[in-house]
């Protein structure tokens, strides 16, 4: 692809932060950037177990630590992950990559050998906090791996292969992946994104909607000159997915704002080009069916006599 076509990187542009930090941890935390590139270098086994130690420490609602973390190494696993998620190759170059799991498995069978009461897996309030948990988790880990001059990247795509993660895992009934971390020592320190700043994030006491210059302003800030080249394909592209969402009229709509443009904006390029909004939202009941192949009813009914069998 020449230049001229080439598309900006969908995780917008790069951003120097200059600082000054009050500490070393305000450093990390709003410094961070995610690296996809490692260097040939093992991570010393004391650095990696102090890094999940500060995982296992982290928020969890009740204490319970309904999550669990398999770490894989292997090379033939790491270059299967690779595949599945995407063929996205740092996965497998990665000297370790972790992958975080609701796991009610673990105290549902603490409840029954010692003879307790449970319906985690049929509750959406448990799914809710166990969800909010393993996230805490990882970003521990996230946030104490580059303390420990490791870097690390988060990847999503495992939403699109949960049954084969679970069949490579042997993942039980009420362990259900969530995400997946890369980690290893950077070959170059990768440079922070630009982000929306605090006026658009936090909100006082209640949401403020501002006003649409406003929010445009902050978007071409947090954006700047990333502007996608128009080409018949794309535009062909981004044609069919609006008319596929919201119809032909809007699909003229978005062609015609394109044209008075000169140029395809990155939030067109976003839901049209890569994050395709008539696709997104494909197999909403397909991951339900998947969740309910993992043990999980999070989003059925509950019905006592459902789960009277599973404690006796």
């Amino acid at each position: 692809m020449s230049e001229k076509h080439k598309v900006p990187s969908h995780h917008g542009a790069g951003e120097t932060i200059g600082g000054p930090f009050p500490n070393e941890t305000m450093r990390l935390l709003i410094d961070r950037a995610s690296c996809r590139s490692f260097a040939e270098k093992k991570i010393p086994e004391d650095v990696l177990e102090m890094i999940l130690e500060a995982g296992i420490h982290a928020p969890t609602g009740g204490n319970l630590q309904p999550y669990s973390i398999v770490r894989i190494e292997d090379p033939e696993k790491k270059r299967q992950l690779a595949r599945l998620c995407g063929e996205q190759s740092f996965i497998a170059t990665a000297p370790v990559d972790l992958m975080f799991c609701i796991d009610w498995y673990r105290s549902k069978r603490w409840a029954k050998l010692e003879v307790a009461p449970f319906t985690a897996t049929h509750s959406f309030r448990h799914f809710w906090i166990s969800f909010q948990d393993t996230v805490i988790a990882a970003q521990n880990i996230c946030t104490a791996a580059d303390a420990m001059g490791l870097g690390s990247v988060y990847v999503g795509t495992v939403l699109e292969c949960f049954p084969e993660i679970g069949a490579m895992l042997e993942l039980p009934d009420g362990v259900f992946p969530v995400v997946l971390l890369s980690l290893g020592y950077p070959k170059v320190r990768p440079q922070p994104r630009k982000k929306l700043g605090l006026n658009m994030i936090v909100h006082n006491e209640a949401y403020r909607k501002c006003e649409d210059r406003e929010l445009l302003d902050a978007f071409n800030e947090k954006y700047p000159a990333l502007r996608i080249q128009v080409t018949e394909d794309r535009l062909e592209q981004i044609a069919a997915v609006c008319r596929r969402v919201h119809g032909q009229e809007f699909a003229e709509k978005c062609l015609a704002r394109i044209k008075e443009n000169g140029y395809i904006s990155f939030v067109q390029r976003y839901f049209g080009l890569h994050y395709m909004a008539d696709i997104m939202p494909e197999g909403n009941d397909r991951y339900l069916k998947i969740m309910e192949e993992f043990g999980f009813n999070w989003f059925k009914e509950y019905t006592p006599v459902d789960n009277s069998a599973e404690q006796r």
